[in-house]
């Protein structure tokens, strides 16, 4: 009777040890994903900024390259 209890006793010490570790690597994922998610998060915000660096470039090129139009159709 008591080895049975004993033994019942490690199976459920076990069994929460299991679970206990089941638990520890599902937050260990959850902290990578968000981790992940973060990083991807940080780095489409990066685009996001070249490209809004670009457009902005890109517009005052334009831009300058109007009003050179502009001047040369006035001078002529």
């Amino acid at each position: 009777m008591m080895m049975m209890m004993m033994m019942m006793m490690m199976m459920m010490m076990m069994m929460m040890m299991m679970v206990v570790v089941m638990m520890m690597m599902m937050m260990m994922m959850m902290m990578m994903m968000m981790m992940m998610m973060m990083m991807m998060m940080m780095m489409m915000m990066m685009m996001m900024m070249m490209m809004m660096m670009m457009m902005m470039v890109m517009m005052v090129m334009m831009m300058i390259s109007v009003v050179i139009l502009v001047e040369d159709t006035h001078t002529h």
